[in-house]
């Protein structure tokens, strides 16, 4: 029985699909998105998420894992050195999937795997200030509270300025 067994096979053999998987996802780390059919993204997507995770983890027995798998050390160093420190603070979800629609010659679902922290801001030393949120019903209440302020200002300028005109 496959009970609790996931894989999509893709209509390969294991060893193939092993190698298929660790060059997208070696290109995904290195390229930010790989544009692919929507089982292999699938697919993909929950390696590359478990290469991220160990990443984030950043010992050398994690590195060494990610290598066996990946088989590729220039993509893990990135991975370590560079993607991996974007998803910090964040807790899953370290890649999307863009559908794109069929492909021409069999019209096949095509998609893009990417990562999320493509729209992340580059330079973290500039923090974005909060907005603060005010209740409406205030801000409405003292900019008539102002403009009453004003009127009567203008009001007893008025007629400061006609009691001189008049002497």
């Amino acid at each position: 029985m496959r009970h609790r067994v996931h894989t999509f096979k893709i209509g390969r053999t294991s060893s193939h699909r092993k190698a298929m998987l660790a060059n997208m996802i070696s290109s995904l780390i290195e390229n930010g998105s790989v544009k692919t059919t929507i089982t292999k993204a699938k697919e993909a997507r929950r390696f590359a998420d478990r290469m991220v995770t160990l990443g984030k983890k950043g010992t050398l027995h994690h590195r060494r894992q990610a290598i066996s798998f990946l088989r590729n050390t220039d993509a893990v160093k990135k991975l370590f050195d560079e993607v991996a420190p974007t998803f910090a603070e964040r807790a899953g979800g370290y890649t999307r999937i863009m559908l794109l629609g069929t492909r021409k010659g069999d019209a096949a679902e095509m998609c893009i795997l990417q990562l999320t922290n493509n729209d992340a801001p580059k330079d973290k030393t500039v923090k974005p200030e909060k907005a603060v949120a005010t209740p409406v019903k205030e801000t409405v209440a003292a900019k008539t509270v102002e403009a009453t302020d004003e009127k009567i200002e203008n009001e007893e300028n008025k007629a400061e300025v006609v009691e001189t005109t008049a002497e």
